[in-house]
């Protein structure tokens, strides 16, 4: 009796007191309270506590335990948490079974391991080998690594110590700290993965690159193949699909077919094996081997969009451009165009980024071409541009510009235009009848800008011994020298040396003054402008009209006094704008003669001070320019609108020196207007009209007419001249079809009615979705220039995105190759 009240007692100083137990020394167990029975071989723990192995090295903690001592077996339920400081895991479950003898612990319910700070595995039911430390399951497990890179499996077979991966229908998902659009994800029937160095073997494999992999959110670019494998950085993927095309029921525009695809990330390669090119599923092209940047490369050396032309001078020709890197901030394009006439073309262009200047430059060679009054010769052409950031203290902007055209044969840039020669936007021609080389300084000060330089000129049209010009040098200052708030007074001053025909010299410099008012307003809501503007011309010239030999100083002012008075009204629907408006100018003194240069006007620009466009002289004489401006407008849509300007200019006496075409020089000028009616976004009309002032004769008609339907876009230009006005007759229309978001057709004429001749047709169709444009464009001209005939030409183009693109940047970001096609692959 006194044993049992002992063992009774010691029983409950250790529920109080906590229990430490070694048993089998197994388990260590520190336990709030504890049963025993089965005759000690049966221990229970019914409060939360700890249960370690003997070495300490394995520790469970749980809401409750059961130890069968016999089958060494421990369950722990609850909260269960298993800590392994060996091969540093951490296991959250609810519900555990450790088989001791087996070294296997089985977890029920959904689970959670933390592997080496590195691994996360979410699962249900997952075994542990303690012996051979792998974890298996047989539901669905999701492992996200520290790399952002995340796993799902249908079972799961994972080696602790070896970082391998066991699963089946496995899919990769990358980047997920990122916009879906920016990450990479992957399917695989079966594989086995190392999650350490990303080296594995699958089966069918489905590869989904993220969706601007190509700068194009459009496209969705991805590979599908029967196997894959990577070993180190080399990843081949057997019996390989690749479309960069839009996910669709039907098969893709264009698709590569190759026994393998072979990604190599050393050089960042993607290289096919027997490929073979397909559009829409219809073979079409096969290459030995193919070989192509992946989307980490910006800048890449090969081939870019071919061009199959045909044109009846120069006959059927293919163009088939390389581009090649040469540096981080260096690369030149090879655009050689062979033609079926034996004329072979070798253009080149080379860029240059550097931090503070651009250098690009277009240079070629063309054998073989051959005119009726020529044999066969060599065309030379070179054009480039400099530009330059100088930097200089203390100026906002300072930068310094050179530019040369050059070719050895006039109508070069006519027999080959644009359609034939590819020749970058920044150094093209503006003029094929007129070359321009120069050099430029320009300073941007907080008080001031400054400009000055050489330029010359080179007339393609004209004799060799006078066609060029040389403005040696030029230069514009302007200064802005005082402000309050009444009046604005702004200095400039220009001036340059024009050399032309061989002995033609003249030389200026042209300084203005001019006093500008803010707009300020009458008590009866009119707005008003006083200003005035003064000139200093001093010239000297050498066998030019209207220059001396001897140097001349002219001073030179114009006052000009603006006013209107804008009446608005406002209705339910409507805002109702009427405008009239009234500029009287005065020259005081004389005007240069410019009765014969080219100048005209209209309702947009009559209300200008230097509505000419003279730069030497000023309006001469008194003048009153009237104008009245109405506009009716939609307070629905902007696009509905009804507006109709007109105006004139009235003298007291006729004026010699006036441009006379401009119509101003009479005492009562031509009446000038203007018709804009906007119905909605579908149709729009602009009239433009200049009336003789005996307001019965046009002498001008501009109507323009658009139409904007839901798949057709056209519009008409007539424009008639006559008169002092000119002499011009053209018909002129441009139309697109939209047969369907992929489709569509262009058209454009021109026609000149006055001699009944129809100067050229443009035809173009293209057929372009989210990665395949397809172009055939006709053009027939009708105009002939010394040794250039009337011709048709006959352009084809495809592209297969991104296979052909190419864009050029001038920051250097575009010369680092930091995005990554396969993350999971690097």
């Amino acid at each position: 009796m006194k044993n049992k009240k002992l063992f009774l007692i010691t029983i409950i100083f250790l529920l109080f007191q906590g229990t430490f137990l070694n048993a089998n020394e197994d388990f260590n167990f520190d336990i709030t309270e504890l049963e025993i029975t089965n005759d000690g071989n049966f221990f229970k723990g019914l409060k939360r506590g700890v249960a370690s192995t003997n070495n300490g090295n394995l520790t469970i903690t749980a809401d409750t335990f059961e130890y069968d001592k016999i089958t060494n077996i421990l369950k722990a339920n609850g909260n269960v948490l298993i800590s392994d400081l060996i091969k540093d895991y951490l296991i959250q479950t609810e519900h555990i079974i450790y088989f001791k003898n087996d070294e296997e612990i089985v977890s029920k319910g959904e689970s959670k391991a933390f592997i080496e700070k590195k691994y996360e595995i979410y699962s249900s039911d997952i075994k542990i080998n303690r012996i051979s430390n792998i974890i298996k399951s047989d539901k669905k497990t999701k492992i996200i690594d520290n790399n952002f890179t995340e796993y799902e499996t249908d079972i799961l077979d994972y080696s602790i110590e070896e970082k391998i991966l066991k699963g089946k229908n496995i899919s990769v998902l990358t980047n997920t700290n990122l916009k879906k659009e920016e990450r990479d994800f992957y399917i695989f029937k079966d594989g086995i993965f190392n999650l350490q160095d990303k080296n594995f073997v699958a089966s069918n494999t489905k590869i989904f690159l993220k969706k601007n992999a190509y700068d194009n959110s459009e496209n969705d670019p991805r590979i599908y193949g029967n196997s894959s494998k990577k070993i180190n950085n080399i990843t081949e993927i057997k019996k390989a699909i690749f479309t960069s095309c839009k996910i669709t029921d039907d098969c893709p525009p264009w698709s590569i077919k190759a026994s393998n695809i072979i990604h190599d990330l050393d050089k960042n390669d993607i290289i096919y094996e027997n490929p073979i090119l397909r559009v829409y599923d219809f073979p079409v092209f096969y290459f030995p081997k193919f070989i192509h940047p992946d989307p980490s490369v910006e800048r890449r050396s090969g081939f870019l969009q071919p061009q199959l032309n045909n044109s009846n001078i120069l006959g059927s020709s293919l163009y088939i451009p390389y581009f090649h890197t040469l540096s981080k901030n260096k690369d030149i394009t090879f655009k050689p165009t062979v033609f079926d006439s034996e004329i072979f073309m070798f253009q080149n262009e080379y860029r240059q980024v550097n931090e503070n200047s651009n250098f690009i430059a277009t240079f070629g060679l063309t054998k073989g071409y051959q005119t009726l009054n020529e044999p066969k010769n060599s065309i030379m052409n070179l054009f480039l541009k400099f530009t330059s950031q100088l930097k200089l203290d203390n100026f906002i902007n300072s930068n310094l510009d050179l530019s040369i055209q050059k070719t050895t044969k006039d109508t070069f840039l006519k027999i080959f235009d644009t359609n034939l020669i590819d020749i970058n936007e920044n150094v093209k021609p503006s003029d094929q009848n007129k070359l321009k080389s120069e050099i430029n300084l320009y300073l941007e000060h907080e008080d001031y800008n400054f400009d000055t330089g050489f330029i010359a000129y080179e007339n393609l049209s004209g004799l060799n011994s006078d066609r060029y010009q040389y403005i040696l040098p030029y230069y514009n200052f302007s200064r802005n020298i005082y402000q309050n708030n009444l009046f604005n007074f702004n200095f400039s001053s220009s001036g340059n040396n024009d050399l032309k025909e061989t002995n033609k010299l003249k030389s200026l410099i042209n300084n203005n003054l001019n006093i500008e008012s803010v707009d300020f307003f009458t008590q009866l809501g009119l707005k008003n402008n006083l200003n005035i503007y003064f000139k200093n011309l001093n010239t000297v010239g050498k066998n030019v009209e209207n220059f001396k030999s001897s140097p001349q100083v002219d001073l030179m002012s114009i006052i000009d006094l603006k006013s209107s008075f804008p009446l608005v009204k406002y209705s339910d629907e409507t805002i109702n704008t009427i405008t009239p408006k009234i500029s009287f100018r005065i020259n005081p003194g004389d005007m240069n003669d410019a009765s014969n240069e080219d100048r005209k006007l209209d309702v947009n620009n009559i209300f200008d001070i230097n509505r000419l466009t003279l730069s030497d002289t000023f309006e001469d004489g008194k003048s009153l320019t009237l104008g009245l401006d109405y506009k009716k407008e939609s307070l629905e849509s902007i696009n509905n609108y009804f507006e109709v300007k007109l105006a004139g200019v009235l003298r007291d006496l006729k004026q010699e020196g006036i441009p006379l075409n401009s119509s101003i020089n009479q005492k009562t000028s031509n009446l000038f207007g203007s018709v804009t009616y906007a119905l909605s976004e579908k149709f729009n009309l602009d009239y433009n009209f200049s009336v003789d002032n005996d307001l019965k004769t046009f002498e001008k008609n501009a109507i323009g007419v658009g139409f904007n339907f839901d798949n057709i876009n056209t519009k008409f230009n007539f424009t008639e001249e006559d008169g002092k006005i000119g002499d011009t007759n053209v018909f002129e229309n441009s139309t697109t079809i939209n047969f369907n978001e992929d489709n569509f057709i262009t058209f454009s004429t021109r026609r000149n009615r006055k001699i009944n001749f129809t100067e050229y047709y443009d035809l173009v169709y293209e057929y372009k979705n989210d990665c395949l444009v397809a172009g055939i464009k006709y053009k027939k001209s009708y105009y002939q220039d010394r040794d250039l005939k009337p011709k048709e030409d006959l352009l084809l183009s495809v592209t297969f995105f991104p296979l052909s693109q190419y864009e050029q940047k001038i920051d250097e970001s575009a010369y680092r190759g930091d995005r990554s096609i396969f993350n999971i692959l690097d």
